[in-house]
């Protein structure tokens, strides 16, 4: 089990979901004496801030970043990729276009909100061209992940 230290938190990697951009304007209130600028979302949900960005925490512990959302998954993690539509209920401000799920530790379904087309989360973690993705002849509502064995 790889352990990364980030400040006085030791975080086993494995347990790392993703890892997105910190912004401090959501929460004003929160005055951090560093500059942090990622959150690392744990799979039990738990966010551990950290002053590497996610293309930098990406780089360094092998995660795939999805450059237009400035996000990094983790490729060990067993992820189900959703289409994404906004409902009367919930408009988010941003186009996204991708849902992103997985179980945390306690089986929890947990959730992750993308701008990047779901067709291009498969075929980038998975390393497949295209084509893989277009293939289905049917509309598929949600599509599986597994990216444990992905390179």
């Amino acid at each position: 089990m790889k352990v990364i230290a980030i400040g006085k938190k030791l975080v086993p990697v494995e347990q790392v979901a993703f890892v997105e951009p910190f912004d401090p304007s959501v929460s004003p209130e929160f005055k951090p004496e560093k500059d942090y600028k990622g959150g690392i979302v744990m799979l039990n949900g738990d966010i551990v801030l950290t002053e590497q960005t996610p293309q930098e925490f990406a780089a360094e512990h092998e995660l795939h970043l999805f450059t237009e959302d400035s996000v990094a998954v983790n490729r060990a993690i067993v992820f189900r990729v959703e289409t994404f539509e906004p409902t009367e209920s919930f408009k988010p401000a941003k186009p996204y276009k991708t849902r992103l799920k997985w179980r945390g530790l306690t089986g929890g379904e947990q959730s992750k909100l993308l701008l990047t087309e779901a067709e291009t989360v498969i075929a980038e973690v998975l390393g497949v061209k295209e084509g893989l993705a277009k293939a289905a002849k049917r509309p598929a509502r949600e599509l599986w992940l597994i990216l444990g064995d992905a390179a």
